[in-house]
């Protein structure tokens, strides 16, 4: 049976205290907050989207604790910090499964997740091929999502129309 995503964040979360105390870290409700709300909250969330999710939970955390609450569970390994060139950086739980990469609209800054197999069989092949022994990889590819190029093609339309 699938997991869905709430008990993948609880897993997540449970892995994450563990991994403190293993360290002999003090667990925190507020990095047990800042965890959760990264673990189930969506992808690629910014501390912005963290916090304002923790308040509209009706939890107030400063800015300062999210940050170091997110270095530690990028530290952890359980989360990865990501930076698609918009001035701030985005948050996002490690899961086990597909690895993804990430379209990146340059206009409205929606980040939209993919996989394929073709990709990931391709990807070994690339480095092979150029004698590199590939370790990881990070796929972003920026552009226009398809409300913004619609919304484009609307404007350019009416330009082109008399009278408009």
């Amino acid at each position: 049976m699938a997991t869905t995503d709430a008990e993948a964040g609880r897993d997540l979360g449970e892995r994450f205290r563990r991994w403190l105390r293993e360290r002999h870290l003090p667990v925190t409700r507020q990095r047990d907050l800042v965890a959760l709300a990264v673990f189930t909250g969506g992808r690629h969330l910014s501390v912005d989207a963290i916090q304002r999710l923790l308040r509209d939970q009706g939890h107030k955390i400063g800015l300062a604790t999210i940050y170091r609450s997110l270095e530690v569970l990028v530290e952890s390994g359980l989360v990865r910090q990501l930076d698609f060139g918009e001035g701030f950086k985005r948050w996002e739980a490690k899961r086990q499964g597909t690895p993804h990469g990430h379209l990146v609209c340059s206009r409205c800054s929606v980040v939209t997740e993919f996989s394929t197999d073709r990709f990931e069989r391709i990807l070994p092949l690339v480095a092979d091929e150029h004698g590199f022994l590939l370790k990881s990889h990070r796929v972003e590819i920026h552009g226009l999502c398809r409300a913004c190029r619609d919304a484009e093609v609307g404007v350019l339309a009416r330009a082109g129309r008399p009278g408009g």
